[in-house]
């Protein structure tokens, strides 16, 4: 497989490089990386994937592009808000580097689809922002045999590992499973902008490190990365023996409401009856401000206080952003023994938008 005389241009930083070389870009020009999501770690990804030189790039991703996704998602712009990101990324991506094949997989990753997508790459990248994908990323990847590099952000701090690389640890061997608790996510409690370009960069090193077989792949090591002090920790990863991955789960959805004791309403269904309800909206003012969708505004952190502002024998439709936070919502007005039957909106507001 040559390299073309436009490819020796696009590609003749790598080419100076002994670590790399023309043999470098040869393995980078015969390899195939599945990229999971195209949000604020997938584009830094795929963009220096894409410039690198990767043969043939993978995007799996269902969402459409938001407004509130430019402040760091940065292959999009105002021109592409409500159209398909997989689509929006690979047309972007094609401008970048017509060398090399990039497909946009319009769908979420799941239990039906992971192993098959899988099988067509080499490389796994994790940019996902829940855990029942990166579980199933990881279980998928580890009964494909093929390496994931997993990225994860929370505010000002990132990590970065690879997982079931050259048999080293995998993800359960750092968290074996779920937490039971919901984690918020960056919808929820905000993140710094050029945070997910620093992992995601981080990211795409790590795929070109294994590509073109460099030294101190992050196999059996979790970085930190803190973007607010510039600190970096290392943490040593053991590989757990007795995990054995052999088959996908035949759930990957994470409950934390074991004792659900509250039903679910869509949006639909709320404004079909709208007299019977009363809407409490858990969201921040800020969130309330840019998307007032009228109600009752008590954010979930001032709650606690303002019991007494709910009208009593009124049935609530609790809402937030994910259906997240109107969960907390709905176990504290249950724990205070609010006489009022109790309702969450399904998926949050996010899902109607």
């Amino acid at each position: 497989m040559q390299l073309s005389k436009n490819e020796y241009k696009h590609y003749s930083r790598h080419l100076l490089l002994d670590e790399i070389g023309e043999s470098g870009q040869h393995l980078l020009k015969k390899s195939k990386v599945l990229v999971i999501g195209a949000g604020g770690l997938g584009c830094p990804t795929l963009l220096y994937l894409t410039a690198a030189g990767v043969g043939e790039i993978g995007i799996v991703d269902n969402d459409k592009v938001e407004v509130s996704n430019l402040q760091r998602q940065i292959l999009y712009t105002v021109e592409d808000i409500g159209k398909s990101k997989s689509h929006c990324a690979a047309m972007r991506l094609k401008k970048l580097n017509p060398h090399i094949k990039i497909t946009g997989h319009n769908e979420f990753l799941n239990k039906n689809n992971a192993l098959s997508l899988f099988k067509n790459y080499d490389i796994i990248v994790d940019g996902s922002d829940n855990f029942a994908t990166r579980y199933l990323t990881n279980d998928a990847a580890v009964i494909t045999d093929r390496p994931f590099v997993y990225g994860a952000i929370h505010k000002f701090e990132g990590q970065v590992s690879v997982f079931n690389y050259l048999n080293g640890p995998t993800y359960r061997c750092l968290y074996q499973s779920p937490p039971q608790e919901h984690i918020p996510n960056c919808s929820e409690i905000g993140v710094l902008g050029v945070l997910p370009g620093i992992i995601g960069a981080f990211q795409a090193n790590e795929v070109i490190k294994i590509i073109c077989g460099l030294e101190e792949v992050l196999s059996g090591t979790l970085l930190i990365f803190q973007a607010k002090t510039y600190q970096t920790n290392k943490l040593k990863i053991l590989k757990n023996e007795r995990i054995n991955i052999s088959s996908l789960q035949e759930s990957y959805s994470i409950n934390c409401d074991s004792q659900q004791s509250y039903q679910e309403l869509t949006w639909q269904e709320y404004k079909k009856n709208k007299t019977e309800y009363l809407l409490l909206d858990v969201r921040s003012a800020q969130e309330y401000f840019l998307a007032n969708r009228g109600g009752l505004h008590i954010p979930i952190d001032e709650l606690p206080q303002k019991l007494k502002e709910i009208p009593a024998g009124k049935n609530l439709l609790v809402c937030c952003q994910s259906g997240a936070r109107s969960k907390k919502a709905i176990r504290i007005l249950q724990e205070n023994k609010m006489g009022n039957k109790l309702f969450n909106l399904k998926g949050g507001l996010a899902a109607y938008q």
